[in-house]
């Protein structure tokens, strides 16, 4: 065959294979256009079988069901610092991560800002004892605020592995430890601009782990597979500062990944990464999880303009002008995230103030004070909300319309962490210790 019609053929074939994959990715990169950075690679997405936590698991931030509501579980209403114990363990080093739940195991990220190190710790379930501690970074740890840690993100477990995005060398980085303790990937995500540091927990979803990286480098959303860390798809983000951790709910019919802050609160569908709606916010950073209902959702941030928005989920493209259920400007939470009960809003803002408002119309239903500052989230629970203040008072508040304090627990040890409650206990981690509320009583 002569050169020219070797080079007539290969041309033939580039432009057969440009129009299969046009034909196949054309509609959702042409609707996405430049935002994608990487193509959507599909055998990633499906390969591994979805994780399945049983109902006295806590795999992730904010439970099974990811909103922050425990299912099937009767916990204490009352305890003290050794009353209800029924176990205490120390912890090395500083997090202000969440512990997580898989099986007899718990897991929890910590670091140690004098040695500079970053680990992920395994403690017996029953009796608190540590299993193991292994180390995934040393040195290179980057700026941070003063009210956060170097291992702030509360980790996820698919019952094979422990997902932990943190940090390190100037950039966002993402391990994964088998349940034995040995690390199985490491991935870097982009580099990483710090401002106040990190703490954006990673969201499982089918065969991926997804991680948001907000910051004024590599802003990207990615998607990463589980067993091999390779990417599965990346979106490219604004290039601003923000503390988001992303959720995940099947709203209006459909999954949806949730994210507020970078000016927007926007959805992204889960499985390749593609701009579903989204809705022009003035606020650039955020620091809660958004909270999902049936078809509302709900995001709240505080820089430069304190805002919370109550969105329809239910549109496409930019949904602005179309879609705003409410906004409030004077209703507005800013680390603490909000929380929805059927037709109910609850949220303790940074300063201590309790709201219950009417979710469809954003209309207070009460407001009051409970004192100390806030960075825990609420967790729903037999029908009562509980949340921990800084100074590790833990309240419990009747999940009603009418305002109802049933209980205030004093732990007497800072607390930044969100409580975890499943198989009739309260995991609740302070400055230095994890604690293990039941009723202990005969």
């Amino acid at each position: 065959m002569s050169p020219i019609k070797k080079r007539r053929r290969a041309a033939r074939a580039s432009r057969a294979c440009a129009a299969a994959l046009a034909a196949l990715c054309g509609p959702w990169l042409a609707a996405r256009g430049a935002e994608f950075s990487t193509v959507l690679r599909s055998s990633l997405v499906t390969n591994l079988a979805d994780a399945h936590p049983a109902p006295t698991d806590w795999p992730w931030w904010r439970g099974i069901t990811r909103d922050n509501k425990a299912v099937e579980t009767e916990p204490p209403l009352h305890w003290s610092s050794t009353s209800n114990v029924v176990w205490k363990a120390s912890l090395p080093g500083r997090g202000h991560a969440s512990p997580i739940l898989w099986g007899d195991r718990i897991f929890l990220a910590t670091a140690d800002e004098t040695a500079a190190t970053q680990s992920i710790l395994c403690l017996e379930r029953s009796s608190g004892r540590q299993l193991w501690q292994t180390q995934i970074h040393q040195g290179g740890f980057l700026k941070k605020h003063d009210n956060n840690s170097h291992a702030s993100a509360t980790p996820a477990c698919d019952g094979e592995r422990v997902y932990f995005p943190s940090l390190f060398d100037n950039a966002l980085w993402v391990t994964a430890v088998n349940l034995q303790g040995q690390i199985v990937w490491q991935k870097k995500v982009g580099d990483f601009i710090s401002s106040n540091g990190y703490g954006s927990s990673p969201v499982l979803y089918k065969s991926l782990v997804i991680v948001v990286s907000d910051n004024v480098g590599d802003a990207c959303l990615e998607a990463l597979n589980r067993a091999t860390g390779e990417v599965a798809w990346r979106v490219e983000r604004p290039k601003l500062d923000n503390f988001c951790t992303p959720t995940l709910g099947d709203v209006c019919g459909r999954p949806q990944l949730l994210l507020c802050g970078s000016k927007m609160v926007a959805s992204y569908d889960p499985a390749t990464g593609g701009k579903l709606w989204f809705f022009d916010s003035p606020t650039e950073v955020a620091a809660c999880t958004m909270a999902f209902g049936t078809n509302l959702v709900v995001g709240s941030g505080n820089v430069p303009v304190r805002e919370m928005i109550c969105a329809r989920a239910d549109g496409s493209g930019n949904v602005t002008a179309t879609h705003s259920q409410w906004r409030s400007k004077k209703n507005v939470t800013y680390v603490p995230s909000p929380l929805i009960d059927g037709q109910r809003l609850y949220f303790v803002n940074d300063g201590g103030i309790a709201y219950c408002l009417d979710l469809p119309t954003g209309d207070e239903i009460w407001k009051e004070r409970l004192g100390g500052d806030f960075f825990s989230s609420p967790v729903l629970c037999a029908g009562r909300i509980y949340i921990a203040n800084h100074d590790g008072v833990v309240f419990v508040l009747r999940a009603s319309d009418n305002f109802e304090v049933l209980a205030k627990n004093d732990l007497a040890e800072e607390s930044f962490s969100s409580p975890v409650i499943c198989g009739q206990r309260i995991y609740l981690r302070t400055a230095h210790t994890l604690f293990a509320i039941g009723n202990t009583s005969p």
